[in-house]
């Protein structure tokens, strides 16, 4: 029970110890514990500061990086647009450049028909002409065998000659 009920001398030790201890804490050691825990304190608020300026940061930056990603997506959708246009006006051309080729080779190939048909048919012509002369010639040559019959058509020619 000694514990419970201290004495008077015991309590009077205790309390100047106390007050010396707090005397010299508070000359050393109060200050520099103020000043840490002031410095800590501007420490966490700083840096709770810095971590909202940078959550702003960051979201700002997503909200610019999505931007980019739409314009990348617009322009990815043009580029391809005007590539789509691009190979169908180069196919056009091709197809149009093929038709006129194709036309042209028709056309020449006519031509080359035409001039051909037309020597055939030349041809053809003076062969029959050669022919027909080749026959007259056969003919007249019988029938102009004998001199007689050859008197007869030279006079009979003459004849001719001067009524024309």
């Amino acid at each position: 029970m000694d514990l419970l009920s201290p004495e008077l001398g015991l309590f009077v030790w205790t309390l100047l110890a106390f007050l010396i201890v707090l005397f010299i804490l508070k000359k050393f050691a109060w200050k520099p514990i103020l000043n840490t825990l002031g410095e800590r304190e501007r420490g966490i608020a700083d840096s709770i500061a810095a971590a909202d300026r940078v959550k702003k940061e960051m979201a700002q930056m997503q909200n610019e990086n999505e931007k980019l990603m739409v314009q990348a997506r617009e322009e990815r959708t043009q580029m391809l647009r005007e590539a789509k246009q691009m190979s169908e006006q180069i196919i056009a051309k091709a197809k149009e450049d093929t038709r006129a080729i194709t036309d042209k080779m028709i056309t020449d190939a006519q031509q080359q028909i035409t001039q051909q048909k037309m020597a055939a048919l030349t041809d053809v012509k003076n062969q029959i002409g050669a022919l027909a002369i080749e026959v007259a010639e056969k003919v007249i040559r019988q029938k102009l065998s004998s001199e007689d019959a050859q008197n007869a058509y030279n006079s009979l020619l003459s004849q001719e000659v001067t009524l024309n």
